[in-house]
């Protein structure tokens, strides 16, 4: 767990850009299996989920088609609810940072750590916004 005051304005990133914080199983149970699209970002303190990531769901989020809904969890903090969200992205190994799409409560997308890794923000926002062409 890291302290709340290292991982506040990571977290207050995605919210800024309209993103739910997720922090309980009971959260994560009821967003994830939703009719309508759900896009999971499974946020994280490290470098490329800052340089990376983050950027990546901002900017595809202010594509013209976009999920019903946008969450997110933090690793190294709610481990219950960063947990049920892996779960739901099985057969995907946990990683973090990592981003899911899910279409009535059907995993669609899924971006794992290493597709997120050396790759330029506009590169993962791209794909992001194929996927959201093509399910929301």
């Amino acid at each position: 767990m890291y302290p709340e005051y290292l991982v506040a304005p990571m977290r207050q990133e995605l919210v800024d850009a309209g993103f739910e914080e997720l922090k309980t199983v009971e959260e994560v149970d009821t967003a994830i299996p939703s009719k309508g699209t759900v896009f999971v970002v499974v946020n994280s303190v490290c470098g490329c989920a800052a340089a990376n990531a983050r950027p990546a769901a901002r900017y595809a989020v202010e594509n013209g088609k976009k999920p019903s809904k946008l969450v997110t969890v933090f690793a190294g903090m709610e481990k219950d609810a960063v947990d049920k969200a892996r779960e739901y992205m099985l057969p995907y190994p946990p990683s973090s940072p990592a981003m899911a799409l899910f279409k009535d409560g059907t995993l669609v997308h899924m971006i794992e750590r290493h597709m997120i890794e050396g790759r330029p923000a506009q590169m993962i926002a791209d794909n992001l916004i194929a996927a959201f062409d093509e399910y929301c």
